[in-house]
């Protein structure tokens, strides 16, 4: 016996990528584009070579916007193989700062090592020195109403 498809079987999956070259590295950015996090959310692992931040990333992705209104999600952005960090533009002491994050870039060497940039609202920035490229994008929470209840909007 076969079942009908339930409005369950239709929902929209939670995000999991990963990016091993320069192209899903691409996607990945496209999809944090304007996730926020509080400075309290950063975590450096300097003996696991592991960077994270939990973002409340905008759902880009989401086709059902216009129905239901803007969304975000809890998303982990964890980048392993990381050799060092670096920042400027961010007070690091002020754990309830809210950053924004615009994009992520990668500045290859010839040697496969090089460096993630992290593109932060305001002019800030973090520098990820790595050995080899390994990012995961995750959803972890349910999507939620955005607060503000809009699109994020940007100059040109």
């Amino acid at each position: 016996m076969t079942r009908d498809a339930t409005f369950e079987d239709g929902r929209e999956a939670p995000l999991n990528l990963g990016a091993l070259d320069a192209g899903d590295l691409a996607v990945i950015s496209g999809l944090v584009q304007d996730a926020v996090f509080p400075v309290s959310e950063m975590r450096w692992e300097a003996r696991r070579r592991r960077f994270a931040l939990l973002l409340n990333r905008f759902r880009w992705e989401d086709a059902a916007r216009e129905r239901h209104g803007p969304e975000r999600v809890q998303t982990l952005l964890v980048i392993d193989n990381v050799l060092g960090v670096a920042s400027r533009g961010i007070d690091r002491a002020a754990g309830d700062s809210v950053l924004s994050l615009l994009a992520i870039g990668l500045e290859p060497d010839e040697d496969g090592t090089g460096r993630l940039i992290l593109t932060l609202a305001g002019g800030g920035a973090i520098r990820l020195d790595i050995e080899a490229l390994e990012v995961r994008l995750k959803d972890v929470t349910r999507p939620y109403r955005a607060p503000s209840g809009k699109v994020p909007q940007h100059d040109i």
